[in-house]
């Protein structure tokens, strides 16, 4: 008789325990959402020295351009008042992240020419790709300065850097102190170019995703290399919505099938997403394997996307219509892209030339993105934690946080 209220004392402890459970859970899920401006509170901002940068246009201040010429007029119109080595209006999201941590913009690497690299270095290119350059691979028209060349850019600036500071004088004040090293943040924005350029090769969906493999092996190899010098704080982007830019769709055919309601490629949207996804697999063994090392996945997929497919409602028009340019749907020719001159009555003139109003717009010159909509994705990364893995803002990026443990404070 004992035993059997004893049983039946068990029973209805679990079915209280269950629907417990059950009615918190919801709550969790709902205060989720809201505590995460009180983790971040929980958490000591960092303290950013210096940034050390790879990737390709996207977050290129000069790299290209001290290589091969610089970016024509109207680039550099709305901020610097000329060409500053970005393709690009004005500024790029990469210092639009530097000017929030009281840095200066950075240098690029290869631009020997009045630089200093006090506070970090960019060693992206323009056009850059993850996998390195070759005639299989990828047209001429691409930089040579693949992820791998720049993470050799990297180890030998590690090296010389200091050689440079211990002989003093001068050049001293250029290079970053022994110590900002270890306590920098790295970016990564790179891996569009080898999609892209995939599908430039006439690569089905298909076949872009079956490089991805290699790609992101070669991407973790740079990122261990990092850390074996010292690196702890790294922030991944993913690539953006390239399906919605005029460089591809100007020259990709599409059945009305495959565009989607926003006007932009449903198929190569899918290999940037596939990419992503892999990307942030590998993010996570990342995390397990570096385990000194913070990691925040940023996904600029999601934040890109929503810029265009609400452009109006945020003040911007007609998103998928170049800026700086010249002709067709887009106002995009990719054989006379954004600067282009020709001969008109004896003189060189801008053919491919800047809107009169570059904040409106949120595509540059057809493969990259105004200043103003660099400002706006730069502003969703800090006031919106929900793109970022772990949800914990850029200025506290350096607590090693693994997503489980973010996941357990976000629940008390």
């Amino acid at each position: 008789m004992k035993s059997s209220r004893l049983l039946k004392s068990i029973k209805l402890g679990i079915i209280t325990l269950t629907t417990f459970l059950f009615l918190i859970t919801p709550n969790l899920c709902l205060e989720r959402s809201t505590s995460q401006s009180s983790v971040n509170d929980q958490l000591q901002e960092c303290e950013f020295p210096a940034i050390f940068n790879f990737g390709d246009s996207n977050s290129d201040t000069g790299g290209l351009t001290a290589l091969y010429g610089p970016a024509h007029p109207p680039n550099g119109i709305t901020f610097f008042g000329g060409s500053a080595g970005r393709f690009c209006d004005g500024r790029l999201v990469i210092d639009f992240l530097a000017g929030s941590l009281g840095l200066p913009y950075l240098n690029a690497y290869l631009n020997s020419i009045g630089s200093n690299f006090s506070h970090g270095a960019i060693f992206a290119s323009a056009g850059a790709t993850v996998r390195p350059q070759t005639t299989i691979y990828f047209p001429k028209d691409y930089s040579p300065i693949s992820l791998n060349v720049q993470s050799a850019e990297f180890s030998t600036f590690y090296t010389r850097s200091q050689v440079v500071r211990n002989e003093g004088g001068f050049f001293e004040s250029l290079m970053p102190k022994e110590d900002y090293f270890a306590s920098a943040l790295y970016t990564f924005d790179i891996g569009q170019n080898d999609l892209t350029t995939s599908y430039k090769l006439n690569m089905s969906t298909e076949e872009v995703k079956a490089i991805v493999p290699d790609v992101l092996s070669r991407y973790a190899k740079t990122v261990q290399a990092v850390y074996a010098q010292g690196g702890r704080t790294f922030w991944i982007q993913n690539v953006g919505p390239m399906g919605c830019l005029p460089y591809m769709l100007d020259g990709y055919p599409l059945t009305e099938a495959q565009v989607d309601r926003f006007g932009c490629a449903i198929p190569i949207n899918e290999a940037a997403q596939f990419y992503n996804a892999k990307l942030k697999e590998l993010v996570d063994q990342l995390r397990k394997e570096l385990s000194l090392a913070a990691f925040t996945y940023v996904d600029i997929y999601s934040i890109k996307y929503n810029l265009i497919a609400h452009a109006e409602e945020l003040g911007f028009e007609e998103p998928l219509v170049t800026c700086c340019g010249i002709g067709g749907k887009y106002n995009f020719n990719n054989a006379m892209r954004c600067g282009s001159t020709k001969i008109v009555d004896g003189k060189k003139t801008v053919i491919a030339n800047s809107c009169k109003n570059p904040s409106v717009k949120v595509i540059w010159d057809g493969i990259h993105y105004t200043e103003a909509a660099n400002k706006w994705i730069f502003d969703q990364i800090s006031n919106n934690a929900s793109y970022l893995d772990p949800p914990v803002s850029l200025k506290r990026a350096c607590h090693v946080l693994g997503h489980e443990t973010t996941l357990l404070e976000l629940s008390k």
